[in-house]
């Protein structure tokens, strides 16, 4: 397994470091100079000066890497450019070269042939693939579960039904498009036991609920479900968090609706139960981590 980050470091990183210390060297800089532009050691400048890093061919011949090494090599020798700035300029470069089939894209495709096509012309270097976006939800709920795992307490607010930490894609419609704990987070003698790792499309109940306050304006990706206390109310409210009351009994889209068209800013939701119903309190927010991290700060 090897992802396109690794490429970035070991190959286009050496080479670009060795194509702007030659340059600098060539217009008069010294060692030491160059060192502190580059905030490198001068035993590493000594080792491009002398051949001594592999240099990759086909990104030292591309003409946006040679252009831009001369732009930086003339503004940080005379000052004009400074090295955050240039190191804004490469990062731009980097992400414009990462994307499609573009130089890093194709080295990438050549060092796991089998990225170059996944299902029906599926790039996975388009910067928006579905399949990025699916990762990148992912990542973040499972950081999001590590941050709960480790909240000491968090057990103490997981209701009888279990918890579950939720995040969508950016176009989620229905339950298949967020991404959630198979099974809930359960408290198994006292500690927080996620049963495994996220998947989309096995969260309904909170799933629905986070959708039905998207679907009416509320600006949310994520969400958690966490047992009803009057006195967590009060903190997530102290907290700055703006809340609003639905009735779970009836149809739970609608209520969810109404709730937000009353509260426009509200991120958290909360019903009070009923017949059979468990009373409970929804903590929305913008990510997984987000979430995670507002539930922490309660325990």
């Amino acid at each position: 397994m090897q992802f396109v980050e690794e490429i970035v470091v070991d190959e286009f990183l050496p080479t670009v470091r060795s194509l702007l210390a030659g340059d600098l060297r060539d217009r008069g800089l010294t060692q030491s100079e160059v060192a502190d532009v580059l905030g490198i050691s001068q035993s590493a400048v000594s080792k491009y000066a002398h051949g001594d890093v592999t240099v990759n061919d086909r990104i030292a011949a591309d003409q946006r890497v040679r252009d831009l090494v001369e732009e930086l090599g003339t503004g940080l020798s005379s000052g004009e450019i400074s090295p955050v700035q240039a190191l804004i300029e490469l990062e731009v470069l980097i992400r414009e070269l990462e994307t499609g089939g573009d130089l890093l894209a194709q080295l990438h495709e050549d060092a796991v042939p089998e990225l170059a096509d996944h299902g029906s012309g599926f790039r996975v270097h388009d910067p928006e693939s579905d399949l990025r976006t699916s990762e990148r939800i992912l990542s973040s709920v499972r950081r999001g579960l590590r941050i709960l795992e480790t909240a000491g307490g968090f057990t103490a607010l997981i209701p009888a039904v279990g918890s579950n930490l939720v995040e969508c894609t950016p176009d989620a419609e229905d339950v298949d498009d967020v991404a959630g704990v198979p099974g809930r987070i359960f408290d198994v003698k006292g500690r927080a036991t996620v049963p495994a790792d996220p998947e989309f499309g096995v969260s309904e109940h909170v799933a629905r609920v986070l959708l039905a306050a998207r679907r009416h304006g509320a600006d949310v990706s994520a969400g958690i479900n966490i047992t009803y206390d009057p006195e967590l109310l009060d903190e997530l409210v102290a907290q700055g968090c703006m809340a609003a009351e639905f009735d779970e009994s009836g149809d739970v889209a609608s209520s969810v609706g109404a709730a937000i068209e009353d509260e426009p800013d509200a991120t958290v939701l909360y019903q009070t139960g009923g017949m059979g119903i468990e009373p409970l309190i929804y903590v929305l927010g913008s990510d997984a981590e987000s979430v995670a991290d507002t539930i922490r700060s309660l325990v």
